[in-house]
Parts: C-alpha cells; sequence; structure tokens
C-alpha cells in the first residue's frame, strides 16, 4: 500500500509539474474518443437502418386466378407451397395474404381507384420473408425455377432489391473502413502525445534508474498518468455527446423505415465503452512509450 501511494502521489505531482504536455494528452484523448463516440452511434444507427431495410425485403408469391391461369389454385395447392417454404431453413416467416386483404389494402392506399373495379383483381398471395435480405434473390430464383403447383408468378421485386442489397453493403463498407482509420489516428494520436510527455521527462527517468528503482516503480507513475489523461478525455468527450445529443437530435427527428424507429447504439452503453477504450488507450501508450527509456 505504501508503494501504491507512492506511485499515485509521484503520478499527480508529474501531473501538476507537467501541466502543458499533459493538457494536450488529455485533449487529444478527448478528441480521439469524441470521434469514436460519434462514430459508435453513427455506426449503430446505420447498422439499425440496414438492417431495417433488409427486413422489409420479402418474395411475393401470386397463385393463379381464373383470369389469368386455366385454373383457379385450389387450397390445397396454396397449403402445399405455404408448408414447403415453412419448413426452409432460409426462410424466417411466411405470411398469407387473401384476395380479400389485398383489395381492403389497396382501398386504403387508393380509395379513388377501387371504386371503379367491377370485381376483386387480386389472387392470393404469400409474403416469404427470409432470415436474411441476401438470400431474397436466391429463394426467388429457386421458386421461379421449381414451376409450383397453382403458383402463376414469383416476385422478389429485383431491381429494388438489389439497389438496397447494394445500398446496405455500402454502409457497412463504408463504416468498417472508417472504423479502422479512426482507431488507428486516435492510437496513434495519443501514443505521440505521451511520448512527447514522457521524453521531456527522460532524464528524470534516467536518474530513478541510476538510484536503483525497478522498471515497474518507473513504468507505474506514467500508466497513471494515461490513465488519468485517458479518462479526463473520455469524461470531456462524453459532455460533448451529451451536449450535442440535447442540442442537435431533437431538431435531426427520428427516421423509421418499418414498424420500429431507426435507432442508435443506447447513450449508457456508447459512454462506458468511451471510458473503457479512453483509459485503455492511456494505460497502454504510457506502458508501451516508455519502455525505450528504461534502457539506462
Amino acid at each position: 500500500m505504501a508503494r501504491l501511494r507512492t506511485i499515485l502521489a509521484e503520478s499527480l505531482r508529474s501531473l501538476g509539474a507537467n501541466m502543458s504536455t499533459t493538457l494536450a494528452a488529455a485533449v487529444t484523448v478527448l478528441i480521439g474518443m469524441f470521434l469514436l463516440g460519434l462514430f459508435v452511434a453513427l455506426w449503430s444507427w446505420a447498422h439499425s437502418y440496414d438492417h431495417q431495410l433488409k427486413n422489409q425485403l420479402a418474395v411475393r408469391v401470386y397463385f393463379c386466378t381464373p383470369s389469368t391461369c386455366p385454373n383457379d389454385a385450389t387450397r390445397a395447392q396454396e397449403n402445399a407451397v405455404a408448408e414447403q417454404l415453412s419448413n426452409d431453413s432460409r426462410v424466417k416467416r411466411v405470411v398469407f395474404v387473401s384476395k380479400g386483404e389485398a383489395l381492403n389494402e389497396m382501398r386504403r392506399r387508393e380509395p379513388e381507384a377501387t371504386k371503379v373495379l367491377p370485381s376483386n383483381p387480386f389472387p392470393d398471395a404469400l409474403k416469404v420473408y427470409p432470415k436474411s435480405g441476401d438470400l431474397t434473390p436466391v429463394i426467388g430464383k429457386e421458386l421461379q425455377d421449381a414451376n409450383l403447383g397453382g403458383v402463376q408468378t414469383i416476385d422478389w421485386g429485383g431491381k429494388l432489391t438489389k439497389h438496397v442489397l447494394h445500398v446496405t453493403h455500402v454502409i457497412e463498407t463504408f463504416f468498417i473502413a472508417a472504423a479502422i482509420l479512426l482507431i488507428l489516428a486516435s492510437t496513434l494520436l495519443i501514443a505521440n502525445t505521451i511520448r512527447l510527455s514522457i521524453f521531456s521527462r527522460r532524464r528524470e527517468i534516467e536518474v530513478m534508474k541510476l538510484v536503483g528503482a525497478t522498471n515497474w516503480f518507473v513504468r507505474g507513475p506514467f500508466m497513471i498518468e494515461g490513465l488519468l489523461c485517458g479518462l479526463i478525455g473520455a469524461i470531456g468527450a462524453i459532455v460533448l455527446l451529451i451536449v450535442g445529443k440535447e442540442v442537435i437530435l431533437p431538431s435531426i427527428g427520428t427516421l423509421q423505415t418499418g414498424s420500429e424507429p431507426v435507432k442508435a447504439l443506447a447513450f449508457e452503453l456508447n459512454a462506458l465503452v468511451l471510458v473503457a477504450v479512453g483509459l485503455a488507450l492511456g494505460a497502454a501508450g504510457s506502458g508501451l512509450t516508455i519502455r525505450r527509456f528504461l534502457q539506462v
């Protein structure tokens, strides 16, 4: 305990004595953690948006009607197709849409257009939702080639589905690349700032080593300094994110593409991530950078 108190006291003394480098390190961590927190929020929001877009992709199976086929599809044929699709491991759920439900939906969307219809032109249909949006064209093509009994057409929104999948893949690729670049840039900035702080005290380290101090005794105060700088920077970044959350987000509003609004990662979890990363970068940057100065 006495050694721990000594190391802690030495860390606080060094922080006060080298205020300029301490402030530079803390500000560097703050900027890096703010950008990281902003990225985590944007990435989780984009991932939620991507997930909702893919969840809306579906394969539609339209059954025969007397106006389109020689014979109307029987209930047995419809049940057989629905059972086959329900047993497919790639399918999340199958929704049956009767011709009456289809007409009511059209009346709700286009009430004027349906007034002139002499009869119900809609067929019975199945909406097939895959477990992954990427499977939509695969399942659609397989059903089209299967020539199922009682089925008139298979539609999976070819061009629209391809466009949605392309957009979601671009979003995922962009944010993965941005994450790698941001983490590398933040790590390099923090490590360089801490290296400058340690370099300015290299004589002090040499004296401590010459009088018999162990490597861990020398490294300890610097690692605690790194932890404190990381913590201060992370807390500052969280404060800035709170201000942005309270001021900017209300003016943007909520985007909703499906039954649920698009949401970002919970702010509390984002804050915990920032604190953990800030502490890790501060300690690691100090511990690794000081190694070259311990060879006296």
